[in-house]
């Protein structure tokens, strides 16, 4: 029995309309499980403050107001203990975009751009779209846990210099809510190396263990802050994708000028809906997304359970995320996505991740619809 108050077993059919994650196969018998889009409908709160603003009736060029500002600054110490100034904030109409402004934000055309693979395929394409060149070295499994493996960071890093290293924290798609001390030595390789370090929070209220708490990557210190620039966003968190609207944290005020200069004449305002979405819901989502962290906790031991018995798959624990990274190499399907989508789930191929043999499972759904899915991908290895 669903105790919670919101109803995440019975959320609204998106199966006709605009949704790209359930458009993509509109014709077809195949569930889902692709985009990081959950299928849940937004907190309350946001749905309330946002039919609000439209029965303003005027919609004109917005900008972010004091009590947005507050409420940002408010989270973030609330959160994390941060204490962040009102001018470090940029407004962005989505993380995706904090991407590319960084890579054109840092260095020059040919310079090197480092990440660890696999990873979220627009840390992979953004430093092309700027004339930057895709740097990476791959995460290492240990013993069932994803790991960064710094001697080969090190290796390639002195090979192929670089000037900024793009961090995914919590790590999409293998799901790690990396620990101080990885932290830590990522800070020491971005020191030694001398590398802008642009982090991807996103999904950094997303972290499934009660006894965690996220750690934003400027906070390790005041000499480090000055070299990073943090991505967030409500997005993931809320549900509210859709209304575009995300924020970089940059202390440092030359990094914060060349980004802001990077933005000029490519990145639009924010889209006014979101910046009220936004504020509604860090003041007032709280509720909703410790009953949503409750959910997925009980969607991810799902599928781990699932997983654990499908010949030829495995998985290591999501610490963070809706997002499960699944190993499909031992069943010797050359390509997963494909093999699943044919069977009716459609998941993520992990080639577009850097890592060929894996898929990547998005379970923010309901848990008819995972069971669906779960069955069928069971049902397609037995075959």
């Amino acid at each position: 029995m669903n105790a919670s108050p919101f109803d995440f077993d019975a959320p609204p059919d998106r199966r006709q309309g605009d949704s790209l994650k359930w458009g993509r196969y509109a014709d077809r018998d195949v569930l889902p499980m692709w985009v990081a889009d959950m299928d849940f409908a937004a907190p309350p709160p946001v749905l309330a403050a946002l039919h609000a603003r439209i029965d303003h009736g005027v919609l004109g060029y917005g900008q972010p107001w004091p009590s947005l500002t507050q409420a940002v600054l408010t989270h973030l110490q609330r959160q994390y203990d941060w204490n962040v100034e009102p001018d470090w904030l940029v407004w962005l109409p989505g993380l995706v975009s904090g991407l590319n402004v960084a890579c054109r934000a840092v260095g020059a055309e040919n310079d090197g751009v480092f990440t660890a693979t696999p990873i979220y395929p627009p840390f992979l394409s953004a430093p092309r779209h700027s004339g930057r060149r895709p740097v990476t070295a791959p995460l290492t499994l240990d013993e069932g846990v994803w790991c960064w493996d710094f001697a080969a960071a090190e290796a390639v890093l002195r090979h192929e210099p670089a000037r900024l290293l793009l961090l995914c924290h919590p790590h999409n798609p293998v799901g790690r809510a990396w620990r101080d001390e990885e932290l830590r030595q990522v800070a020491q390789l971005a020191e030694r190396h001398d590398l802008i370090v642009c982090s991807d929070e996103i999904h950094c209220d997303l972290i499934l263990d009660p006894g965690r708490r996220h750690r934003p990557f400027a906070t390790l210190g005041p000499a480090l802050a000055e070299r990073t620039i943090t991505l967030m966003a409500p997005s993931k968190t809320f549900n509210i994708p859709g209304l575009g609207c995300a924020f970089a944290v940059i202390p440092g005020a030359r990094l914060r000028r060349s980004f802001h200069a990077a933005m000029q004449g490519i990145v639009p305002h924010v889209n006014t809906l979101g910046l009220v979405g936004c504020e509604a819901a860090l003041r007032h989502g709280g509720p909703w997304r410790t009953a949503l962290l409750d959910y997925l906790r009980g969607n991810a031991a799902r599928v781990a359970a699932a997983v654990a018995n499908m010949p030829g798959l495995a998985m290591t624990p999501v610490e963070a995320t809706y997002l499960a990274w699944i190993d499909c190499r031992a069943a010797g399907i050359a390509q997963p996505g494909q093999f699943f989508e044919a069977a009716g789930v459609g998941l993520s191929d992990g080639a577009e991740f850097g890592a060929p043999g894996f898929v990547r499972m998005n379970f923010g759904c309901s848990r008819a619809t995972l069971d669906a899915a779960l069955a069928r991908m069971a049902h397609a290895l037995r075959v």
